[in-house]
């Protein structure tokens, strides 16, 4: 019996131990799981002030009358004025499109009778594509001197005035996103800080996605109708917590 009792003594060490060595690894396992469940979510902003570099406007003019001659020489006689009239302002003529010219004969609409004043009606558009915003800017603040000169402008196309882009987006991102890294992380620490904790790794990020904003913000100001506007992204980024 004794040498029975001693010789079963190593076992129950041996399996004492084994439970003491299995409960301390579930024991770290838990420790870490709860500790990578803590996480702080922030976002980080980075905003820039940008000037348009590219101009779209479209003017589009307008002649009617009962003959076609002349109807079509007031069309020249206007589109040779608006012409002259972007040249004055310094926009280059490779900077100016002739465009589609319609050609409306009333009588010839079958949903429409009686007699017309105008018969025919002439449209065409002169569309002007250029990278010197500020000059296009100029020039549609004096539109009104091609209306003081006789000339009919279509409102719907030539009444909003240009359109502005901005294009050079890839040229930002880079400093855009750094930034935003950069202030997403320091809200975090300052988040650890005032918790008493250290801040981790990554857990998860999120790019953002990059917009073009109206740098003016009020209403029915519309962000292309504006040379000057903000592009903006927000980053948000998942940091671990530590103890």
């Amino acid at each position: 019996m004794p040498e029975s009792t001693s010789t079963s003594l190593p076992f129950a060490l041996l399996i004492a131990i084994g439970i003491a060595l299995g409960g301390w690894f579930i024991g770290e396992g838990f420790v870490e799981a709860r500790t990578g469940d803590r996480f702080v979510t922030v976002k980080g902003v980075s905003e820039r002030d940008v000037l348009a570099d590219m101009a779209l406007w479209p003017i589009r003019f307008v002649a009617s009358g009962n003959n076609l001659d002349t109807v079509q020489d007031k069309i020249r006689q206007d589109r040779s004025q608006i012409q002259r009239f972007l040249t004055a302002h310094g926009i280059a003529e490779d900077a100016i499109e002739l465009q589609n010219l319609e050609v409306i004969d009333r009588t010839a609409q079958s949903y429409q009778a009686g007699s017309y004043e105008n018969r025919f009606i002439l449209e065409q558009t002169l569309m002007v594509r250029s990278e010197d915003v500020m000059k296009i800017n100029r020039a549609s603040q004096d539109i009104g001197s091609l209306v003081e000169a006789g000339i009919i402008l279509n409102s719907q196309y030539s009444g909003s005035g240009p359109t502005y882009l901005f294009n050079g987006l890839s040229d930002l991102k880079p400093e855009m996103i750094a930034e935003a890294t950069r202030n997403a992380r320091e809200s975090a620490q300052q988040f650890a800080h005032d918790s008493g904790s250290d801040l981790g790794g990554i857990r998860n990020a999120n790019q953002g996605v990059f917009v073009i904003l109206a740098r003016d913000k009020a209403p029915m100001l519309q962000e292309e109708k504006q040379i000057r506007k903000t592009v903006r992204v927000v980053s948000t980024i998942e940091y671990y917590i530590e103890d």
